[in-house]
């Protein structure tokens, strides 16, 4: 369930950052990325982070601008990145990508007619993480010494199994499918000013009297990212046919209804793709190298960063390497 339905049954708190220090968070790092790429998109002049040939590297202005917030609370990332697409969400990649297209019909819409409100807001509605901006953001990140994980699938599942056998301890997304891959502990609001949101898998199944096997159950009955849901379906309505029949296929056959894949998205959650990794958590980030990455060999604005790269250098002298492993 990929979108805020499920927030209405998750067990979620704010949790402050003090709290979190030490810590280290497996990121998916698509979903990080995504969201600082579109707010540099919609709140920065494009030519701060375009080349003479026109590439478009604002990825590089966010990384710059979201590390801080892990290094200054002694946290450590582990960004996560996503594999293959799982077939099973095939229609639901193709819907975001008619989306982009109207918003690309849009913005050329307001271009010509000189709306530069609209423009801001469509550009970055029309965002989309290319073969460059993934492979610049890699590189960044290598040269900050911020250790980096390659799913075979889902990157969101591939956080929540480090979480869960303990390589991490926590997974963070934004995405409340989290817990549907089992997440003991979700940070959540990463990219957002003020403390995070701290999702807990355990206390969510306590609250509701559920398994893991019903969570994910409630979630195929209202619509996941992967398949559609029952017309009329929410996730309270869910939950209660679950306490009354006890599983997915039980509900299907009292309400005579089916779902396609129904076993198969079940597994996509319970047993998903992933592997078994250890990566070296300490960090040992070369910043002069980092900032000519950026500002020299990408060209984009040193204005824009240099505060991001002052702030990670002040986390520095104020933690020490030694705290950061």
């Amino acid at each position: 369930m990929g979108n805020a339905d499920l927030r209405d049954l998750a067990a979620i708190e704010e949790i402050p950052f003090e709290n979190l220090s030490g810590s280290v968070v497996a990121i998916d790092a698509h979903n990080w990325l995504y969201r600082y790429l579109t707010t540099t998109v919609k709140w920065t002049n494009d030519a701060a982070y375009t080349t003479a040939d026109g590439t478009e590297v604002a990825n590089l202005i966010g990384v710059v601008q979201g590390l801080p917030k892990f290094f200054e609370h002694e946290m450590t990332p582990v960004f996560v990145f996503d594999g293959a697409v799982t077939e099973l969400k095939d229609d639901e990649v193709a819907k975001r990508r008619e989306q982009r297209e109207r918003y690309e019909d849009d913005l050329e819409a307001a271009r010509e007619r000189g709306d530069s409100i609209a423009v801001a807001r469509l550009e970055s509605r029309t965002q989309r993480l290319t073969d460059t901006i993934v492979e610049t953001t890699r590189e960044l990140l290598d040269i900050l010494d911020v250790p980096i994980v390659d799913a075979p699938a889902e990157g969101e599942a591939q956080c929540a199994h480090m979480a869960r056998t303990d390589v991490v301890d926590y997974a963070g997304t934004e995405d409340y499918d989290a817990l549907l891959f089992g997440s003991p502990l979700t940070l959540r609001q990463l990219t957002s000013k003020g403390d995070p949101e701290l999702m807990d898998f355990d206390a969510t199944l306590e609250k509701h009297d559920l398994s893991w096997e019903q969570l994910v159950d409630v979630a195929i009955l209202c619509g996941t990212d992967f398949n559609e849901g029952i017309s009329g379906i929410g996730p309270k309505t869910a939950v209660k046919l679950l306490h009354e029949h006890g599983d997915l296929f039980s509900v299907l056959d009292a309400r005579e209804e089916t779902i396609e894949h129904a076993d198969r998205l079940r597994t996509l959650f319970l047993d998903p793709a992933v592997v078994d990794v250890d990566p070296e958590t300490s960090v040992d980030p070369d910043l002069p190298a980092a900032r000519a990455y950026v500002t020299e060999e990408w060209g984009v604005d040193p204005d824009e960063v240099e505060r991001g790269f002052e702030r990670i250098e002040e986390s520095l002298v104020q933690t020490g390497l030694d705290n950061w492993t």
